[in-house]
């Protein structure tokens, strides 16, 4: 693929429409190349014996899991030569997006990656381009975050893919025009300590706030943690603004020597006394857009098990566009939405078809159709494969996507939901759209209250009998004045009530008959979703699980439990 970041946007344009419009040629290319640049590796030796053949491709290489190939990755991962599985060097490994619900897989990567990630921004810079206006004017406030990196026995560094990404050379001379255009340094993006760098991402963009013109996160789950750090720290942000000077517990000296420089040692005694004056409203609803009134949009992943943010983003934006840009994972870059400004739940994305070679399981009809890109048809739904530069081929990611439609020739797909179940009793079998669905309903009904959920996972708890859901949320007050939480009974009944009505038959046959207790909300204390977080190994990829199974993380969510509802009437109670 060609770096195009010093393409005007015409030519930009064009690259585009030529990706779009040449799809089935531009991919037979692509795995023309993996399987020539690849042929002489011992994974692709034991099966195509060094042919580059699309139809042996086809026929002779399995369809993968990850748990299939780890033993492959894994004699890399302990020093054997990369070219086991890919002719070009592996340098790094990143460690899939860590959860509470499972292992990180480790997936080999190269500067392949890298390539098409810088890559993928110059495209949507120039999508974003077409349709926000006045956005090259000012600066972004993008809570971008890096961690520790640990090292694989082989020496190899071990990452998370957003973290690598920011470490490298591809960042850091990335262009100078808008869209790489931050309000804070290279070096709070760079620190290791979460609190430090989200704190001073605040400052920095406070004091700047006039030049703010988008907001945004990798995830949405880390732009909410970022409101969270505000609501926790604005007096002290305010008093940091007034005196020109940082709090000494700032002790990251790449965070205090660089925004030391924003702040300019300058006190700001207005500015301070404004943003307090703003802070200290009873509601804090659209208050980002009143702290940065310039702001056009805000930017971070919307779909997938970061929908369930999407109520909570527009409650603190009002009405400005929620922005999901990006298609990605640590096993590939998918594509973009060239539709940016869409709502949350008409998001699609087009996939690229320079960035992997992808292929489609049908989800309905017969399996043993493997379907390329060009072959998809609309309305169908399908689980993705992909296969790499780095190593993978034909491997499950896991993801059923669904065709919504086509820009050229390209196919637009809406992410479904993860494969597998996540939760399950008896003959019940409960997939994350379905639970989301079921916590969107529940929502509508505390929308009446005075509370709204910040977070939530679940848990399938067989410890008594009949087992029962139990989903754990973490709730906030509307109004910032209000003297604790209020938990009216009526009020989580309804909403114990709603989701179970709104799950499929065979949850609703099992309940019927006995085979399935009452659904249970447990209200958790503030703060339980980020102990959450602290648990995982992947913290700049972090995503709340939709389904707990690790005994430790589910050891902090029962510890903290303040509240527990549930229909079974004797189970509702406070703590």
């Amino acid at each position: 693929m060609s770096i195009i970041s010093d393409f005007n946007e015409k030519e930009k344009g064009k690259v585009l429409e030529n990706l779009t419009c040449n799809v089935e040629q531009i991919q037979d290319d692509l795995l023309k190349e993996i399987l020539t640049l690849n042929a002489e590796t011992e994974y692709l030796q034991n099966f195509l014996h060094g042919s580059s053949a699309k139809e042996l491709f086809k026929k002779k290489l399995p369809i993968v899991t990850y748990e299939d190939v780890k033993p492959y990755i894994d004699r890399v991962v302990n020093g054997e030569p990369t070219n086991i599985i890919s002719a070009i060097p592996i340098t790094n490994f990143f460690l899939s997006s860590g959860t509470s619900g499972g292992a990180n897989k480790m997936i080999p990567s190269n500067n392949k990656y890298l390539e098409g990630y810088a890559f993928i921004n110059d495209i949507i810079m120039h999508v974003i381009n077409k349709h926000a206006k006045a956005v090259e004017k000012g600066k972004g406030m993008l809570f971008f975050l890096t961690y520790l990196e640990s090292k694989a026995p082989c020496g190899l560094p071990i990452a998370a893919a957003t973290s690598w990404y920011l470490k490298s050379d591809y960042f850091k001379n990335r262009s100078s025009n808008w869209y790489y255009t931050y309000s804070s340094p290279d070096e709070v993006m760079l620190g290791s300590d979460t609190k430090q760098n989200l704190y001073c991402h605040l400052l920095c963009g406070l004091v700047q706030r006039d030049e703010v013109v988008r907001i945004g996160s990798i995830f949405a789950s880390g732009l909410v943690r970022a409101i969270k750090v505000l609501e926790d720290s604005w007096k002290e942000l305010c008093s940091n603004i007034q005196s020109g000077s940082l709090s000494e517990w700032i002790t990251d000296s790449g965070c205090r020597n660089s925004v030391f420089m924003v702040l300019g040692g300058q006190p700001r005694p207005e500015l301070s006394d404004k943003i307090e004056t703003i802070c200290s409203q009873k509601s804090w609803k659209g208050i980002l857009t009143i702290l940065w009134p310039q702001v056009k949009y805000i930017d971070a992943i919307l779909t997938g098990s970061m929908a369930k943010y999407v109520p909570t983003l527009k409650y603190y934006c009002s009405d400005l566009p929620l922005v999901s840009t990006l298609y990605a994972s640590s096993e590939t870059i998918f594509g973009l939405n060239i539709d940016p400004l869409c709502k949350p739940e008409d998001i699609s994305y087009t996939l690229m078809p320079n960035l992997s070679y992808f292929e489609f399981i049908p989800m309905e009809g017969d399996n043993g159709d493997v379907l390329d890109l060009e072959d998809v048809k609309l309305g169908c739904s399908y689980q993705l494969l992909v296969t790499n530069l780095w190593g993978l081929y034909r491997m499950r990611i896991g993801d059923v996507v669904e065709v919504t439609g086509f820009h050229n020739k390209a196919p637009q797909f809406r992410f479904v939901r993860r494969e597998k179940v996540v939760l399950s009793i008896d003959t019940d079998k409960t997939n994350e759209e379905d639970l989301f669905k079921a916590v969107n309903r529940a929502n509508l009904v505390l929308d009446s209250s005075d509370l709204m959920l910040v977070d939530f996972t679940s848990y399938a708890d067989i410890s008594s009998s009949p087992g029962h859901y139990v989903v754990y949320w973490e709730v906030k007050a509307k109004n910032e004045d209000s003297k604790g939480l209020n938990f009216n009974e009526k009020t989580f009944l309804e909403c114990c009530s709603a989701m179970e009505d709104s799950l499929d038959e065979e949850y609703k046959y099992g309940r019927c008959h006995g085979s399935i207790g009452p659904l249970e909300i447990g209200v958790v204390n503030d703060g339980t979703f980020d102990a959450l977080m602290d648990l995982s190994t992947s913290k700049a990829q972090y995503k709340t699980p939709t389904c707990i199974t690790s005994e430790k993380a589910l050891q902090v969510l029962e510890t903290n439990v303040v509240a527990r509802f549930s229909n079974a009437l004797s189970e509702s109670h406070v703590a």
